[in-house]
């Protein structure tokens, strides 16, 4: 069988960067599988620009990004094979792929890293009522059609979700000559940067509708128009506040998900909020040997911390590689999100293994107003720092400190959680 030290999942942000710091701390057996046709992911169809003000300081196109990693890794000749698709992964670390050139194949990795990205969440998800006609898209698939194949979306639209997805595209499809007549959000808060509700709605007089959904689609060839309500606090319609929109497209912009099915069928223990792996302080999942990063793991908002994130699971993973083993956890400690935060990543840190400072990221589950984010260590406080603002669509971070941790004797867990005061 085929033994490589390395495998990587993946050939977006994520895969892109982990690869490149593995290399640069000693690995040289590396692989990158990836199932498109090219490197890059989904930054190749994201023109517009915002990326990289984190990691190279100064702004990028998504596709601009994307080929500084692709120019790195093709200059540290690490192989990639594109047009593969992973069929599965055992927890011995031996991996099946399928490519048109090679056929079925299995290899042993010494480790591995996902970095498959996530999906977005599709229609039927959604129990919308109506028919199933055409002219209702995924907004990232308007944003491929759009931006990669040069087709026309349609002309009179209506955006379900504000994710970052959706406001981008509705500046999108509004300089393309469309137009966007209101995008509706579910919840009382925009899920997506606040950057982006400024630039891509209220620069272009796009109206947001916040607890508000689709009930009904009209149309049986082509969509013809949607219905909408406000919804109440159990995100339940409320009769009487239907309102009629004409449109011959509907975007759908309501969430991404993880793509984890390979994680689950290896075992890897899952976390049910951000529908990643549960993981430690090096980015190892339960299952020895194998990390995870980027989207995969979490659904970031910046593409800027996806590298960072992935650049500390190349460096781990490596670090495993040569040490051919992981260093027996002697002091894992819990970090438990309370009080308005959702998650952590990550989900458990190791004192004696850490590296001096660990960043830890989060989402809180509504919007906050002059909020402190503190930290406690079996209820005694240790950091206490306010935020004007805090949202569901920005993440935010603390750091530990391995010294700090360290002068405590035995520690139970660590609460991250939101106070008034």
């Amino acid at each position: 069988m085929i033994t490589h030290d390395l495998v990587i999942i993946g050939g977006g942000p994520a895969g892109l960067a982990a690869a490149l710091s593995a290399r640069q701390n000693g690995i040289q057996d590396i692989l990158i599988l990836e199932r498109s046709e090219q490197l890059g992911g989904i930054l190749n169809q994201c023109i517009h620009n915002g990326f990289g003000l984190h990691t190279f300081k100064e702004e990028l196109t998504g596709p601009e990004y994307a080929q500084r990693f692709i120019d790195s890794v093709e200059k540290e000749e690490i192989p990639v094979t594109c047009n593969t698709m992973v069929l599965s992964i055992n927890d011995a670390k031996q991996i099946t792929y399928i490519n048109r050139t090679d056929g079925l194949v299995s290899l042993q990795a010494k480790a591995i890293v996902l970095a498959m990205g996530c999906r977005e969440r599709p229609r039927g998800a959604l129990n919308i009522p109506g028919y199933r006609p055409s002219g209702i898209f995924a907004a990232g698939t308007a944003q491929r059609l759009m931006n990669m194949e040069g087709e026309r979306v349609g002309k009179e639209v209506v955006i379900l979700g504000s994710g970052d997805i959706g406001l981008i595209m509705a500046r999108r499809m509004t300089l393309e000559g469309a137009k966007v007549k209101v995008v509706a959000e579910l919840m009382p808060f925009s899920g997506g940067l606040k950057r982006n509700i400024v630039q891509c709605l209220d620069d272009y007089n796009i109206p947001l509708k916040l607890s508000t959904t689709v009930i009904d689609i009209q149309g049986k060839e082509r969509i013809t128009g949607v219905t909408l309500a406000k919804v109440d606090e159990k995100r339940k319609p409320i009769p009487g506040t239907e309102e009629h929109y004409d449109c011959d497209t509907l975007l759908l912009s309501v969430g991404l998900i993880p793509e984890n099915e390979l994680s689950q069928k290896i075992g890897v223990a899952m976390n049910t909020v951000t529908s990643g792996p549960n993981v430690n302080d090096r980015l190892e999942t339960s299952v020895s040997g194998i990390f995870a990063c980027g989207n995969v793991l979490h659904v970031h908002d910046l593409v800027d911390y996806v590298s960072e994130e992935s650049t500390l699971a190349g460096k781990y993973s490596a670090e495993y590689v040569i040490a051919k083993s992981s260093k027996p956890a002697e002091k894992t400690i819990p970090l438990v999100a309370e009080k308005g935060v959702r998650y952590t990543v990550p989900q458990f840190v190791d004192v004696d293994s850490m590296a001096e400072n660990i960043t830890v990221r989060f989402r809180v589950d509504n919007v906050y107003q002059n909020r402190f984010i503190s930290v406690y260590i079996d209820g005694e406080r240790i950091s206490h720092k306010k935020k004007k603002v805090l949202a569901p669509g920005e993440m935010e971070e603390v750091v530990l400190n391995k010294e700090k941790l360290k002068s405590y004797k035995a520690i139970g867990r660590i609460v991250i959680c939101t106070e008034v005061e």
